[in-house]
């Protein structure tokens, strides 16, 4: 069985000689990914598979310092200089580097992301979290509307007793006999599926040809054809607006923002009832740090859906103070039904006030960039001004480089710690 884990604090020079490098150079930009999106998870990997404690990773933040075909190198440096330990003993958990090894060796950085999906799963796994699933799934359109002025909403369902061999072993797995009724969740916010565009191009591609008696060959698209169909994009994440039961089915909102010619707008706005849609990949979001506290969410189109079932299904007392940026005026009445849901106990605590407050932000334009960034900032610093708060904890998903940006400023306004400043980027500006 491969060694999960090797702590050294040998030299850079020594520790290179063990492992073998990949010579890519897309690497140093998959580093810098991984390193200012994915913290939590680095965190996570030395809390599953090194000795360092709760208590330890508290004190640190890390970061992978190189990619090898056998693993990755991890380093924890101090989080801040308040942080900073007296304690000799303890200041070795500062610069240290630990290798987490994958379970396979890859020889090419095309095999990391299966690699590193493993590592997470294992991760998750021993210490109790949700994580990624590679599960495939098939849905039936039923229909599609708009619930704002550029928000679509596909009505989506699939069998929740079915026979197929996915439902089947989801049954088998329930230890306590009961059947498994799907494999949809429908009390999670923010779950996340990675849609097959390709699916619908090529079932498009072959209705047309069994329908077309011009068709040679027996109908069959050739391969030059099957390149023209597919989209630019083959697949595309979207968020699980709602799902519940309904009878012998379960029923799901995916809600998709159209904006312009982009593959994923093309795709579900072409979507007709009766289709089915296929999803490969499964990924919950990290919401757990909001249970208390007084939160702020700040979304745009991409991430509504996330924030409106996030609202519903709110597990704090407190009522958040939402930021909602939009390109449209006529998106910004997305969040007007939606209820929250107190997290109190209401027979054992009184409810306190329900109702979140939004703060509009238009923007006229695609929004991304630094600049939105600062915007957003002073916006939320105008706010609070006027209405003080103690901001506790932060969730936010935007375009990257908006993200990117957003981060410190919120860091050093709020004067929070990296992982209760949550800006995930959920699309990026081309």
């Amino acid at each position: 069985m491969t060694n999960l884990l090797l702590a050294t604090t040998e030299s850079t020079d020594n520790q290179n000689s063990q492992y073998t490098p990949l010579n890519d150079p897309e690497i140093a930009g998959v580093v810098a990914h991984i390193n200012e999106e994915h913290l939590d998870e680095l965190l996570g990997f030395l809390n599953a598979f090194t000795s360092l404690s709760t208590a330890d990773l508290d004190l640190v933040d890390a970061q992978i310092t190189d990619i090898y075909a056998e693993g990755i190198a991890i380093q924890t440096h101090p989080k801040g200089s308040e942080n900073q330990l007296d304690d000799a003993q303890n200041s070795s958990l500062y610069d240290q580097t630990f290798f987490i090894a994958f379970a396979a060796p890859i020889s090419q950085l095309d095999d990391l992301q299966a690699q590193y999906i493993l590592l997470k799963q294992r991760a998750d796994k021993k210490l109790g979290k949700k994580t990624i699933k590679l599960t495939k799934q098939v849905f039936e359109v039923q229909n599609s509307y708009r619930v704002s002025k550029n928000m679509l909403r596909l009505e989506l369902s699939m069998p929740s007793l079915s026979d197929t061999p996915l439902n089947k072993a989801a049954q088998l797995s329930n230890d306590k006999g009961a059947k498994n009724s799907t494999l949809v969740p429908t009390n999670e916010a923010g779950y996340a599926y990675l849609f097959d565009l390709e699916h619908n191009a090529t079932t498009s591609a072959l209705m047309a040809d069994s329908t077309d008696g011009n068709k040679a060959s027996d109908y069959k698209t050739n391969g030059s054809e099957k390149e023209n169909v597919r989209p630019t994009r083959p697949h595309c994440y979207y968020t699980l607006r709602k799902a519940w039961q309904a009878d012998d089915r379960i029923r799901a909102w995916v809600d998709v923002f159209l904006h312009g010619d982009t593959p994923g707008g093309n795709w579900a706005a072409a979507l007709q009832a009766g289709e089915t849609v296929v999803t490969k990949r499964e990924f919950p979001e990290k919401v757990e740090h909001l249970r208390d506290g007084q939160a702020v969410l700040i979304v745009d189109e991409t991430s509504m859906p996330t924030a409106a079932r996030l609202l519903e299904l709110w597990n704090n007392s407190t009522p958040p103070l939402v930021i909602c940026v939009t390109q449209d005026a006529g998106d910004q009445s997305y969040l007007d039904t939606v209820k929250m849901r107190s997290g109190l106990d209401c027979e054992t605590e009184s409810r306190k006030d329900d109702h979140f407050t939004v703060l509009p932000i238009v923007t006229n334009q695609a929004n991304s960039g630094a600049e939105l960034a600062t915007l957003i900032d002073s916006k939320l610093g105008n706010y609070l001004t006027d209405n003080p708060l103690q901001i506790d904890k932060v969730w936010g998903a935007l375009e990257a480089n908006t993200a990117k940006a957003l981060r410190p400023l919120l860091k050093d306004r709020l004067e929070l710690s990296r992982t209760d400043v949550v800006v995930k980027v959920y699309w990026r500006h081309d």
